[in-house]
């Protein structure tokens, strides 16, 4: 048994395409055309880490409920949590494509971390080795 795929709520495809793909350095597993339940047009988007088995489904958000929901699907905590091989490293190349941390990096008995936004605003931890 596995977590297959995690909704993320987004305003717009294209841009949250980018920044996973382009800033975090994600793939684009799919990109297709699909229809909403009552048979409107939409996407059926997934990013996922490289090598990674769990990915992430980039929804659009659709009527005032979900758009409210944008940036805050953890009521404010962190919600996601993405481990990199290098920290330091991803650390800087995100700071240079403009991601916006929100804590410093720190180190903790779990390693080192820091804060960051996502495209929707939703707080992440990057997560690396001390």
């Amino acid at each position: 048994m596995q977590i297959d795929l995690v909704a993320l709520i987004v305003d717009e495809y294209d841009p949250a395409i980018t920044f996973f793909t382009d800033v975090l350095d994600f793939d684009l597993v799919e990109n297709s055309p699909s229809l909403t339940n009552d048979g409107r047009p939409k996407r059926w988007v997934v990013v996922r880490p490289p090598g990674a088995q769990t990915g992430i489904l980039l929804a659009r958000a659709d009527g005032e409920h979900q758009r409210a929901a944008v940036g805050n699907q953890a009521a404010g905590r962190v919600g996601f949590f993405l481990r990199v091989d290098d920290f330091d490293a991803a650390y800087l190349r995100m700071g240079q494509a403009g991601v916006t941390f929100v804590r410093e990096p720190r180190t903790e008995s779990y390693g080192r971390v820091a804060v960051f936004l996502d495209i929707a605003g939703n707080r992440w931890d990057l997560l690396g080795a001390t």
